[in-house]
């Protein structure tokens, strides 16, 4: 078998093994004691980053250069880096939700990869005067390990709102400077029993931890649909991962970004131009940085910050690909044409 045909085979494998694996986990949220479905979901994410791996050795192989010269390879290299990406925040959580809101976006990118792609857009190309540097390894493939991660815990967060119906939850252990001495120390003195219990009802959570429902009074306290212990376990589960998996990401994406200027100086002269793709880039920057600030030095965690990850999830997408769409820039060579 050539290597051509190797991987027209492995794109439309990975693409598959990800659709079954998709509904093996939201089989697995649906009836949760089969807890026999997230081993199988695992096993198939791990398959599918396999064969996405082999097919980005076999690019690799029959151009000669990196495989992130074009829209198809960077699809694939961002498919596999969310898979790893799950991999790892699987194995922090051993929750099957990761996997429910993960293999989803993974799948989609397969599929847009290999089925809705023109057949030329999918083949090799000669690389263009400006991409034949050392540069494109370091560069390219920080930017996409580092949107993958992003982009993985932003989907947590957003998992997180999700599970919590939009209720308003305070975590312990979950950021930096806060946790458990910041909610003792906010609650309310009060003698009354019941006051004090509708500021202290804990329940147990992830890694020892426990997740607090905020509510400012008892009147509150009713009228909030409840949430379970298991449901409050699992939001500081995901709440937990998804600041991690950011937190890996935004070091990454900083790289990244330092890199591409010193490319881009070597390449045009200049270290920023603002080009579209440099001040979506810088957006991107902002957006999570802003996420990491709130949590770690203002002390956010739970609603506030997952909504400000879920529109980080949108700025990534837009930075990626929604900039090359348009054509415009000096990054658009290699993907539209």
């Amino acid at each position: 078998m050539d290597l051509v045909a190797l991987q027209s085979l492995l794109d439309n494998t990975s693409f598959l093994v990800l659709f079954i694996t998709m509904l093996v986990y939201w089989g697995g949220a649906a009836f949760p004691s089969l807890t026999v479905l997230q081993k199988l979901g695992t096993i198939g994410v791990a398959i599918a980053n396999l064969c996405m791996a082999t097919l980005l050795g076999a690019r690799w192989l029959e151009a000669g250069y990196f495989p992130l010269s074009n829209l198809y390879e960077s699809l694939f290299f961002l498919a596999w880096g969310v898979t790893t990406m799950h991999l790892i925040a699987e194995n922090m959580s051993r929750s099957r939700w990761v996997g429910t809101v993960t293999t989803p976006v993974a799948m989609g990118i397969t599929a847009f990869a290999a089925l809705s792609l023109p057949e030329e857009m999918q083949n090799s190309a000669p690389l263009v005067p400006a991409l034949k540097s050392n540069w494109l390894m370091m560069h390219v493939s920080v930017m996409m390990i580092s949107y993958s991660a992003l982009l993985v815990g932003s989907l947590l967060a957003i998992a997180f709102l999700i599970v919590t119906r939009g209720q308003k939850i305070e975590l312990r252990g979950s950021s930096v400077g806060n946790g458990s001495y910041r909610l003792r120390n906010n609650q309310p003195e009060s003698e009354d029993p019941l006051t004090a219990i509708a500021f202290t009802k804990e329940q147990p959570s992830f890694d020892g931890n426990a997740a607090v429902l905020t509510q400012p009074s008892l009147e509150n306290l009713a009228a909030a649909p409840s949430l379970s212990p298991q449901m409050l376990s699992l939001a500081d589960t995901l709440d937990n991962i998804s600041y991690r998996i950011i937190g890996l990401g935004f070091p990454l994406l900083t790289i990244g970004i330092i890199s591409g200027g010193v490319w881009a100086n070597e390449a045009w002269g200049s270290y920023w131009s603002w080009d579209p793709k440099e001040t979506w880039a810088l957006i991107t920057w902002l957006v999570f940085a802003a996420y990491l600030h709130a949590r770690i030095t203002r002390g956010w965690q739970g609603r506030q910050p997952a909504l400000l990850a879920a529109a980080g999830f949108v700025v990534v997408w837009i930075c990626y690909l929604g900039v090359n769409i348009l054509g415009k820039g000096l990054h658009s060579y290699g993907w539209f044409f």
